[in-house]
């Protein structure tokens, strides 16, 4: 049968319902509909979409996030193509649709999030899957950890340095977390930080994430001498993606803010 729906941008599109060879350009989508039980559904994905690790390898990669291969999207044969608002472009999204249905879903925050999910549900006749994911992923949730009042940058990027700013899914997790995040000020969601912005931020920790770019404690140097009053602390990124990972990240939050806790009272 078809189906039409409006996606998160607006858009409306008419698809068949539900859909049995879907493409996927966006990792946290990707790995949901894994958990969806849609392995059998899934015909393609991006190149970065690494999760779940095993199981992802058998799909085949057709694109990565800002970039497709048209050729190989073809071949897959799609009936519904699945992206995301930030991790794809516009340009992709106006290419595909003159050949498939694409869904735009936007994810910017934990709610929305769970929106997504629930969407995906809507959309590939897996509602109790959805619904049962959402569920967990909230009771974990409500044992995030606290660093009430501590001032954090979280950045993504070096040359030029990046951080995450407003209207993110990060930033919603740094302030579920109580942390203050004063980048948020700053224009645009993921800012340029320049060494006058460091230290006018009165930073309590600035925490290098080990993707996008892959920072490692061999970095922790070039902040402390930049930063000497501040902590420089490694965190994993992809304890940041949303969707299935969600129902790791506060275990890994607990560990983390315990383990710095214990080491900054010595």
């Amino acid at each position: 049968m078809q189906k039409t729906v409006t996606d998160r941008v607006g858009r409306t599109i008419t698809y068949n319902y539900p859909p049995k060879r879907i493409v996927s350009l966006c990792p946290g989508i990707t790995d949901t509909l894994f958990s969806l039980n849609l392995k059998e559904e899934l015909v393609g994905r991006t190149r970065f979409c690494i999760y779940p690790k095993e199981e992802v390898k058998e799909i085949p990669a057709v694109a990565g996030t800002k970039d497709i291969k048209i050729d190989k999207i073809h071949d897959v044969k799609p009936d519904l193509i699945i992206v995301e608002k930030e991790e794809n472009t516009e340009a992709i999204v106006t290419e595909l649709q003159e050949h498939y249905p694409v869904y735009v879903a936007e994810v910017q925050s934990i709610e929305e999030a769970h929106r997504m999910i629930v969407d995906m549900g809507e959309l590939t006749d897996r509602k109790e899957e959805a619904k049962q994911l959402s569920t967990a992923i909230r009771d974990r949730f409500s044992a995030l950890p606290s660093m009430e009042g501590e001032r954090a940058a979280y950045i993504i990027w070096k040359k030029p340095y990046m951080a995450v700013g407003r209207d993110t899914y990060i930033q919603s997790v740094l302030h579920e977390i109580g942390l203050i995040n004063p980048f948020i000020q700053k224009e645009g969601r993921y800012p340029v930080i320049t060494e006058e912005d460091f230290a006018a931020a009165k930073l309590d920790y600035v925490l290098l994430a080990t993707e996008p770019y892959p920072f490692k404690e061999k970095h922790f140097e070039e902040f402390k001498r930049m930063l000497p009053e501040t902590k420089p602390l490694l965190i994993d990124g992809e304890m940041f993606w949303y969707g299935p990972r969600m129902l790791e990240a506060p275990l890994y939050l607990q560990q983390f803010v315990h383990t710095e806790k214990h080491e900054d009272n010595g």
